[in-house]
């Protein structure tokens, strides 16, 4: 009996558990191939004191965070600059907006309760819960984690906001060879599918394509040949975002359940 992924060429572009990966696609009767899309994260303490000590100084009408690790690094770094009463003074007057579970849990250890919340983990959820608000004139900080979140800041730009952006976590991107190398074989149908574990590595391939003029040749490819699929809700969304309409997602966000929804998708 053939295997669901018999023949296919599955690219990983995540980081870590790639043998686990690797291994589970090998079973699965696939040719697993590692192009890592996902640069290294770090945290950028010296980086982000100007735009923290201006959000301090200038305040907010609306406080949005998007990652619990993220909200708590700030808190973090105000303690360190001896500047964490005043920043949780801004916060706790201004309106607050909250995206993920674990961004709601870290926002009710230092005493926030977000007004507007998703509900389903995605920006787009998030962006649903403040349709109703009138941004004009409105002083917006967002605080974003190691990459950018185009579609939020259009969606309150485009209703007036002035936006701030913090990153207490920025991203080197990956090795240009590589992603060339992704680039190349996606448009060429030399892979069959592309699995993504996080946003970051689906802007890393699209930042790349737009720079280097093949978005169209890559967004083609996704449609007519090579799959793109995403662990879950928030890399789907990226993918969606950066104009991939075809994708594939499990119910269980996890990598394992990733390859084997995948394997599932060819076998039928």
């Amino acid at each position: 009996m053939s295997k669901g992924l018999s023949g296919k060429r599955i690219v990983i572009t995540a980081s870590r558990k790639t043998e686990e990966m690797c291994t589970l696609i090998e079973k699965q009767g696939g040719m697993p191939l590692i192009r890592s899309l996902q640069g290294t994260v770090f945290l950028a303490e010296a980086e982000v004191e100007p735009s923290l000590r201006h959000y301090i100084r200038e305040g907010a009408d609306w406080s949005i965070f998007t990652t619990g690790i993220g909200t708590e690094t700030l808190v973090t770094i105000a303690q360190k600059l001896e500047l964490e009463h005043d920043f949780l003074d801004v916060i706790k007057k201004s309106k607050v907006a909250s995206r993920g579970y674990k961004t709601v849990a870290a926002l009710k250890k230092i005493g926030v309760t977000p007004l507007a919340v998703d509900e389903d983990g995605t920006t787009r959820g998030l962006t649903r819960a403040l349709e109703e608000v009138d941004f004009t004139n409105q002083k917006v900080m967002v605080q974003l984690h190691g990459e950018t979140a185009p579609t939020l800041t259009q969606f309150l730009e485009k209703r007036g906001a002035e936006v701030l952006h913090i990153l207490p976590y920025q991203h080197i991107p990956p090795e240009k060879e590589t992603v060339q190398k992704l680039c190349t074989e996606i448009i060429s149908h030399e892979v069959d599918a592309v699995c993504f574990t996080t946003a970051i590595q689906v802007r890393s391939l699209f930042s790349y394509a737009k720079e280097q003029h093949c978005l169209e040749e890559v967004i083609s490819s996704f449609k007519e040949k090579v799959l793109a699929v995403a662990v879950g809700k928030v890399t789907a969304e990226a993918l969606t975002e950066e104009g991939v309409e075809r994708w594939l997602a499990p119910q269980n966000e996890r990598m394992g359940a990733m390859i084997m929804e995948l394997s599932r998708y060819y076998g039928e």
